[in-house]
C-alpha cells in the first residue's frame, strides 16, 4: 500500500485510472480496491480526489493562478465541477475560500510567530535546534499539517520529538491502532511516529518508535501505523513524530482505533526468558 500511495502521489496530476494503479501494484482491481479501502479507510477514488482538493486549497492559498487553470491542474473536468467537490469538502467556493482563508493565515503567521502548535509540546535532546509548526502550503487532507524540522545542520545523535500525552483510561484492555500520513524532505538520520504506555510508575510497558522501518531522506505523503497493548495498568499513553538530525517531517490525519487481535501489535519491547539456574559463571562456554 506504500507503493500504490507513493505511485498516487508521484501521479497526482496526471490520469490515474484504477486499472493503471492495479497494475503497478501487481494486483488486480477488486483485490487493489478492498485492500486500499481496508489499510486507508476510503476508496481510490475518494482518496485521490481528496489528495487533489488538498493540492487544489494550496495553490489557492500560495499562487496567483486562476481557478479554471487551478481546476484543470487537479484534473476536474470544469470550473464548475471543480467548485461542487471544493465546497462540499472545505464548505467554501473556491473564490471565497481563496479570500477569507489568505487573510486569515496571514494573520495566524504574524500574531504566532513563536510556532506554538495547540495541543502539542516540542521535546527532546536538543529542542532548541529543532521548530514545530503548523503548514497550510503542505498539506495531505484538510487546511492544515503539523511539521517538525531541525533550524541548524545537526550532528550526531540529537534529536526532537513533536508529542502530546493523554491519561489511558479509555483504552485500557484494549489494543489501539495509531495511524498518520507522515512527508519528509532530506532527512539525514531518522524520522518516524511513535507511542509508549506508562504504568503509574513512570515503568514503559509497550513502544514503538518504528526504528525498524524508519523513514530518511525525502519521501511523498504515505501511511504510517504502530499498534500497542494498553494492560490494566496503563496510566499515561505519549505519542508523536520524531526526527533525528537534519532535515523536516510533515505530519497529518492522525487518529486512534481500536482494533482487535487480528491486527498485529508492534511493541518493540522485548521480554527476556528467566533462566531457572545461572550459567557459564566461569566464561568458558
Amino acid at each position: 500500500m506504500h507503493k500504490v500511495i507513493n505511485y498516487i502521489e508521484e501521479h497526482l496530476h496526471e490520469p490515474l485510472e484504477i486499472e493503471r494503479i492495479a497494475k503497478h501494484a501487481g494486483f488486480s482491481k477488486f483485490h487493489l480496491h478492498r485492500v486500499f479501502k481496508k489499510y486507508v479507510g476510503m476508496s481510490i477514488a475518494e482518496y485521490i480526489r481528496m489528495r487533489r482538493l488538498a493540492s487544489a486549497s494550496a495553490m489557492l492559498l500560495y499562487t496567483k493562478e486562476k481557478i479554471i487553470d487551478i481546476a484543470f491542474h487537479n484534473y476536474f473536468e470544469s470550473q464548475e465541477a471543480f467548485t461542487r467537490a471544493f465546497k462540499k469538502y472545505y464548505h467554501l467556493p473556491p473564490g471565497q475560500y481563496r479570500k477569507l482563508m489568505s487573510i486569515m493565515w496571514k494573520n495566524k503567521e504574524e500574531s504566532f510567530m513563536d510556532k506554538s502548535v495547540k495541543g502539542w509540546i516540542l521535546s527532546g535532546s536538543d529542542p532548541y535546534n529543532y521548530e514545530m509548526g503548523v503548514d497550510h502550503a503542505v498539506v495531505h487532507q484538510g487546511k492544515a499539517s503539523g511539521y517538525l524540522k531541525s533550524k541548524t545542520v545537526l550532528e550526531g545523535d540529537s534529536f526532537a520529538t513533536m508529542m502530546q500525552q493523554f491519561k489511558a483510561d479509555n483504552y485500557v484492555n484494549k489494543r489501539i491502532r495509531l495511524s498518520g500520513f507522515l512527508k519528509t524532505k532530506d532527512v539525514g538520520l531518522f524520522s518516524s511516529m511513535w507511542m509508549r504506555v506508562d504504568n503509574a510508575n513512570g515503568d514503559t510497558i509497550q513502544f514503538d518508535n518504528m526504528s525498524n522501518r524508519s523513514i530518511t531522506g525525502t519521501t511523498n505523503w504515505s501511511l504510517y501505523s504502530i499498534v500497542l497493548e494498553v494492560p490494566k495498568e496503563s496510566t499515561v499513553i505519549s505519542f508523536g513524530i520524531i526526527l533525528s538530525g537534519r532535515g523536516q517531517v510533515w505530519v497529518d490525519q492522525l487518529t486512534f482505533e481500536e482494533v482487535d487481535e487480528s491486527v498485529l501489535s508492534t511493541n518493540l519491547e522485548i521480554q527476556s526468558d528467566i533462566l531457572d539456574e545461572p550459567v557459564n559463571l566461569s566464561f568458558e562456554e
